[in-house]
C-alpha cells in the first residue's frame, strides 16, 4: 500500500490536507510532519497534536528555527516587528507586490526539501502540503504559487530518484473552496488554530484570522470554527 507524508501545522488548510491523504491511503499509511520554525507562540502545534490524535496518525515534529535567527519576519518569536492587522490585499496596498510581513523566507521551499528526506526514508510516494490560491495572490506568500509548486516537484521528483511526488491539492482553490471540501468530510475544524497569535482566543484582526472567517462565512457556518 502506498504512504503519504502531510506537512502538517494544525491549521485550516493542512488538516483539509490530512484528511484527503487519511481518506485515500487510511490513517495506517499517513504520517504528519509538524514543524517548530521559531514561530512566536506554541498553539499550532498544539493544535497539530490534538489532531494527529484525532485521527491516530503517526506525527513527527522537527525543529528548524536556527535556521530562521537571522530574519526580522513578524511571525517569529525574535522579531521587532509587531503581526500586522487588516487583510492580506489591505497589508500590500502600497506594497509593490511584494511579499507581507508573516512571510518567512522560503519557508516552504525548506519545509518541503525536509519533508522529501523523511518522506523517502519513511518509504512514502507522496508528500502533501495545502499552499492554496488566495496565499499566493499579490505575491503575498510567493512559494505558495503555482509556478513554485511546480518547480519543487520537478526538483523533489528527480531528485528523490522519481521516487516521491508532490500533492498541492489546493494550488489553485480558494479557502472557501478548501472548507467547503473539508465539512463533506467532517474535518475537525474546532480543533484547527489559523491566528498568528498565541492567545487563549484568536485575535480576529490578523490577515490569517480574517481568511479563515470569510471562508467559513462563505459557507454559511459560523464564527465558532
Amino acid at each position: 500500500m502506498e504512504k503519504a507524508l502531510v506537512l502538517f501545522s494544525g491549521g485550516v488548510d493542512s488538516t483539509t490536507c490530512l484528511a484527503l491523504a487519511v481518506q485515500k491511503f487510511g490513517k495506517e499509511n499517513v504520517t504528519a510532519l509538524s514543524v517548530s520554525y521559531g514561530q512566536k507562540h506554541s498553539k499550532e502545534l498544539e493544535a497539530a497534536k490534538n489532531i494527529a490524535r484525532y485521527y491516530d496518525i503517526k506525527q513527527i515534529e522537527i525543529d528548524l528555527s536556527k535556521i530562521f535567527e537571522s530574519s526580522n519576519c513578524s511571525l517569529l518569536s525574535h522579531s521587532s516587528e509587531s503581526i500586522p492587522e487588516g487583510s492580506y490585499a489591505e497589508q500590500q496596498k502600497n506594497g509593490e507586490n511584494k511579499p507581507v510581513s508573516t512571510y518567512v523566507p522560503f519557508r516552504n521551499g525548506l519545509f518541503i526539501a525536509c519533508a522529501a528526506s523523511i518522506a523517502i526514508a519513511n518509504n512514502c510516494s507522496y508528500l502533501y502540503y495545502g499552499a492554496h490560491h488566495d496565499d499566493a495572490a499579490g505575491n503575498a506568500y510567493p512559494d505558495c504559487s503555482e509556478e513554485f509548486n511546480t518547480a519543487m516537484n520537478k526538483a523533489v521528483y528527480e531528485g528523490s530518484g522519481r521516487q516521491l511526488e508532490i500533492i498541492a491539492p489546493f494550488i489553485n482553490k480558494s479557502k472557501k473552496d478548501i472548507v467547503a471540501l473539508g465539512l463533506t468530510m467532517n474535518v475537525p475544524y474546532k480543533l484547527t488554530w489559523s491566528c498568528y497569535e498565541g492567545g487563549d482566543k484568536p485575535c480576529g484582526k490578523c490577515g490569517t484570522c480574517i481568511d479563515r472567517k470569510k471562508a467559513f462565512e462563505a459557507n454559511d457556518i459560523s464564527e465558532e470554527y
